[in-house]
């Protein structure tokens, strides 16, 4: 077994997995993304958890595909507003928002919070599903930071919550971190290195 779907439509999410992957990639792991494979498919995710949303597309997919598959799901948690949006952070205002909109939504439902009540956390869980053997792996990780009063000018597209989470442990802009920062905190990266060393003896030959 020498092949892995990556089952995400973001482009930005995929190109974080190619980087966590990179060393699976070296040793001969063959990458394909829904892209590739012409799969424009997406299921209802009706989990309750990450985990739950994020198991559910890695069954969706691998079982769509018949190839052993990752998927993540995560989002934006903010205790003070009873650690919403969560599970649905992409759909908070009510429906499939934009960047820009979800941006905005957030700044407004936090426009009466201030200073140490902002705080938030970025969370992703990133699971494993070999439709052949049924088999499946999870991992979480979470990132603590709060959330500015007004977005970074170097907000990356697909990632809205990052144009506005100050990361506790720098002080500064998810996207404005270097990449030795980047590479140091990103929740995504440090749940999928545990991962690969749980499934890189059952994909590389």
């Amino acid at each position: 077994m020498n092949k892995l779907l990556i089952a995400t439509h973001n482009k930005a999410k995929l190109s974080e997995h190619l980087l966590g992957l990179a060393p699976l990639i070296r040793k001969g792991l063959n990458v394909v993304s829904l892209t590739d494979l012409a799969i424009k498919d997406s299921p209802q995710e009706t989990g309750k958890t990450f985990e739950e949303n994020s198991l559910l597309k890695a069954k969706f997919y691998g079982n769509l595909s018949g190839l052993p598959t990752i998927s993540d799901d995560g989002g934006l948690i903010i205790p003070v507003l009873n650690n919403k949006p969560g599970v649905t952070s992409k759909r908070w205002p009510g429906y499939e928002a934009s960047d820009k909109e979800l941006i905005q939504y957030t700044l407004k439902r936090l426009e009466k919070v201030h200073d140490k009540k902002r705080v938030a956390y970025l969370q992703t869980c990133i699971c494993f599903y070999d439709p052949e053997t049924k088999k499946s792996m999870c991992e979480e990780e979470k990132i603590k930071g709060f959330i500015a009063k007004y977005p970074t000018h170097k907000h990356r597209k697909g990632y809205p919550f990052r144009a506005l989470f100050i990361v506790e442990e720098f002080n500064k802009y998810y996207d404005e971190l270097s990449e030795r920062e980047h590479q140091k905190v990103n929740h995504r990266l440090i749940a999928l290195r545990r991962l690969l060393q749980k499934i890189e003896s059952y994909l590389i030959e």
